[in-house]
């Protein structure tokens, strides 16, 4: 379980992400609140239902698509910073080369969050650019995320493999106290 979450979320929340996953809530992403929530419904919860399995990342390309539309509409701009982040990590989480100029892209939209951290989140906003940097490193490397490889069932490079013996990715760091 990481981060401990993943009981509440399933208890919780299994039929919502089952229903996010099938396109039920796409009606969600008419408004920039339930487009938040679906796009915590499609990226997040996947993670705790489906841990471990390819399920995890399914709706990794549906997020980031979500994420995308919602910073071009201008949902993104009618929401709080903190809210703001979960696209950024929805868009994040996607693979593939085109996925390195979207993380490129998305450095000014880092930025903007960062800015507009209330006072008491101020300190996350080293955290948020700092995560964004690495997850770009990953992507600019291998194109994907080398540790959803046996997941995935993916061979691994040798790069790969030695990247995933080191155990630190970007997802399981540690978060200053």
């Amino acid at each position: 379980m990481h981060g401990g979450m993943d009981a509440a979320i399933i208890d919780r929340f299994a039929a919502l992400t089952y229903a996010a996953a099938t396109g039920q809530l796409d009606h969600w992403a008419k408004t920039a609140r339930g487009r938040l929530a679906l796009l915590i419904a499609l990226d997040q919860f996947p993670r705790s239902l489906w841990r471990d399995t390819p399920a995890a990342f399914a709706q990794d390309i549906k997020a980031a698509r979500l994420a995308e539309e919602g910073i071009a509409n201008g949902d993104f701009d009618g929401l709080e910073a903190w809210e703001q982040t979960f696209f950024v990590i929805a868009i994040s989480h996607c693979e593939g080369p085109e996925h390195v100029e979207r993380m490129y892209r998305h450095r000014a939209t880092v930025e903007k969050i960062a800015a507009n951290l209330p006072a008491i989140l101020a300190p996350m906003a080293d955290r948020l650019r700092g995560q964004h940097e690495i997850v770009t490193s990953v992507l600019e490397r291998f194109a994907r995320h080398p540790h959803r490889n046996a997941i995935l069932g993916r061979p691994s490079t040798a790069e790969e493999a030695a990247y995933i013996a080191t155990g630190e990715f970007p997802h399981l760091r540690k978060v200053a106290e």
